[in-house]
């Protein structure tokens, strides 16, 4: 199983990205995905989830600028993120709860870098 995600890169304070990560391989069932990211110097840390079902959950700093959504039918999580700050600056990790015909696993993608600067 892997989990590639893409979407990163370079904007301006109050600018937009919208990160995508999808799973592939052995898959049976995936259960909640997520986004953490890991700015320098600082422990990694969960920006916002989704069950299965659709039920999100977001960060305090997060809310009401970042939006999580999914297709079940791709194995794709998003993560749009609208009036980024510099504070938001981090690379970003993809997460997955996946049953990969033996056993439910923690899955994380290979990282993505967003710099926000002027």
């Amino acid at each position: 199983v892997q989990l590639q995600a893409s979407g990163g890169g370079l904007v301006q304070p109050g600018g937009s990205l919208r990160l995508s990560c999808a799973a592939s391989g052995s898959i049976f069932r995936i259960d909640a995905m997520g986004w953490y990211r890991q700015a320098p110097g600082k422990q990694r840390e969960l920006v916002a989830a989704i069950t299965r079902g659709g039920s999100p959950n977001y960060q305090d700093s997060v809310k009401g600028r970042f939006t999580i959504s999914r297709e079940n039918a791709k194995n794709t999580v998003y993560l749009q993120m609208n009036s980024l700050k510099p504070e938001d600056t981090a690379v970003y990790y993809c997460n997955a709860v996946i049953h990969d015909y033996s056993a439910y696993n923690d899955y994380w993608g290979q990282g993505t870098q967003v710099t926000v600067s002027s």
